[in-house]
């Protein structure tokens, strides 16, 4: 919002509360919202498949719900990497499957719907860089791989606030609980 005193604009930053209503989206709020919730698809899909074993990524018979652990797979076979014995010695533990499931579930329902972009982008993050960590050193990349590249377009979609278009985060946003702990939002 800007104003005239004289010559001089003043440019007044535009507070969200009840009573303003939002600013327009623009069409890059529309490409962040995509990215979004195309994000986070891909973590609810992980989950799903791995619960389930729709024959994806996982067969049915190493599925979450018939007994198979949703780590080992993955954890098992970073024996022989730099990291591999710390990740390899996680593998299939109770509380890494729990771990690993909620924020996986966590991750992608806060992507897809808006809400809790900040918390998603930080576990989010966390949870791309452990499985990054976890291949070192890559086959086919010094550095860079999916990986980080998704762990920065979390960090990207939380900072641009793209829980806002065609999700719940402006109405996340001023609710009584992210009101009082802003990191919720």
């Amino acid at each position: 919002m800007a104003t005239t005193e004289g010559r001089r604009t003043v440019h007044t930053p535009r507070t969200f509360n009840s009573h303003t209503p939002p600013t327009a989206a623009r069409p890059v709020d529309y490409v962040w919202a995509v990215a979004r919730i195309s994000l986070g698809w891909v973590f609810l899909w992980a989950f799903l498949d791995k619960v389930f074993g729709w024959g994806l990524a996982t067969p049915a018979a190493r599925s979450w719900i018939n007994g198979g652990s949703p780590t080992t797979g993955f954890l098992k076979g970073t024996g022989e990497n730099a990291l591999g014995g710390f990740f390899s010695s996680l593998a299939g533990q109770a509380w890494v499957d729990w771990l690993f499931m909620l924020g996986l579930l966590g991750i992608g329902a806060a992507l897809i719907t808006g809400a809790g972009m900040r918390i998603a982008a930080a576990t989010g993050t966390l949870l791309l860089v452990f499985m990054w960590a976890a291949e070192l050193p890559l086959a086919n990349n010094p550095f860079i791989d999916d990986h980080l590249i998704y762990a920065v377009v979390l960090i990207g979609l939380a900072l641009a606030s793209a829980g806002n278009t065609l999700g719940i985060g402006a109405w996340w946003s001023r609710t009584a609980i992210v009101q009082k702990y802003p990191i919720l939002k």
